[in-house]
């Protein structure tokens, strides 16, 4: 019996249906608007009769939605197929690194077809193929000096640094050899990748046992925290957070000798608050979290330094009023950029979260 893959396209609303029902039948049966709205391309696999036994979703360089019936065909073969096809597409965009999500049982299915593992929890687990990988990632990073016997990390989105943020890196310096400051490196912020990691960079160059590098596709990213295999919305948040803390901790932790990551506490986000809470589930014994109280302006007040607040000062014009807040570099890059920082504001830019 002859079959075929072909591509499909989920704005028809029978071939949406359709696929839908399929993975509904193989376990996966949430379908989050936002997952949905991310994906580039779709394929389906049509046995002989027309119907659908297997299909994969390709979204940047993530494969998503993957799942195939077994039932009459050798074991393994359309998985194989499918995710051959996925790959030479890929390829053909001159995407060679790959990322998946999926559940535990699947892990050897993508592993027998070249994935790596990169960390797992109950739930589910992440894995990549291809170059540049996370050892490529480790490889570019700053060598730690031979005699740093204390290794801390600080991970920031600095949407935009403040003093806040000084301040967290600051105390990691003073309590360690050698400090890595790793910038969320999504660019879905107000500011720029490259804007975040040169205000972060010019706002420590004074401390001399830090390096500051962007956090890659592994830290804090929209690859980490996949969500289209749980089963409610209400596992999300969760489920992402912990294969977050544990992809941290198995891939750049342990290879970089850190024993300590630093974060601020959050009163302000429910979200981020949630995301200390798993870190300090998942890190240790290994990796010490530690926890520094937020910086408040003016000192002594109830005030806490908050990325978010002098965001809305920006959109509102009133930069002056959050002038104490931020380091001299951070004010003097708003105040020459205000009109642009602005007019991203206006075509849709969130100036919410964190």
């Amino acid at each position: 019996m002859v079959e075929n893959i072909q591509q499909i396209y989920l704005t028809n609303p029978a071939t949406k249906k359709a696929w839908q029902q399929f993975l509904t039948s193989q376990g996966l049966d949430n379908f989050f608007n936002q997952e949905l709205a991310g994906l580039d391309q779709t394929f389906a696999i049509y046995d002989g009769q027309e119907q659908m036994v297997g299909t994969g979703s390709i979204a940047g360089q993530t494969l998503k939605y993957l799942a195939v019936s077994t039932a009459g065909a050798s074991k393994g073969a359309r998985f194989n197929r499918l995710v051959s096809m996925l790959e030479t597409t890929l390829a053909q965009e001159g995407i060679f690194h790959l990322f998946v999500f999926t559940k535990v049982e699947y892990e050897q299915s993508f592993v027998h077809v070249g994935f790596t593992t990169l960390a797992k929890t109950n739930t589910g687990l992440i894995l990549e193929k291809g170059l540049p990988n996370v050892a490529s990632f480790r490889a570019a990073l700053p060598k730690k000096p031979a005699s740093a016997m204390r290794v801390a990390a600080v991970v920031l989105n600095a949407n935009p640094f403040t003093k806040g943020h000084r301040y967290l890196i600051e105390k990691a310096a003073q309590q360690n050899d050698f400090v890595y400051v790793f910038v969320v490196e999504e660019d879905q912020s107000l500011f720029t990748t490259e804007e975040r990691l040169g205000l972060v960079q010019e706002g420590t160059s004074d401390l001399t046992n830090i390096v500051v590098a962007t956090g890659g596709p592994y830290m804090v990213s929209s690859l980490s925290f996949p969500a289209y295999f749980l089963k409610d919305d209400s596992q999300r948040v969760f489920y992402q957070t912990r294969l977050d803390a544990a992809l941290f901790k198995e891939q750049i932790a342990k290879p970089l000798a850190i024993t300590s990551r630093y974060v601020g506490t959050e009163p302000l986000s429910q979200t981020t608050g949630q995301y200390n809470q798993a870190l300090e589930e998942v890190l240790p014994p290994e990796v010490q979290l530690v926890l520094v109280p937020r910086m408040l302006e003016p000192a002594g007040s109830q005030q806490v330094i908050s990325a978010r607040t002098v965001r809305k000062a920006i959109a509102a014009g009133r930069v002056q009023e959050v002038v104490d807040m931020l380091p001299a570099s951070s004010v003097s890059f708003i105040e020459n950029h205000l009109t642009d920082l602005q007019a991203r504001i206006k075509k849709g830019q969130k100036i919410d979260g964190n």
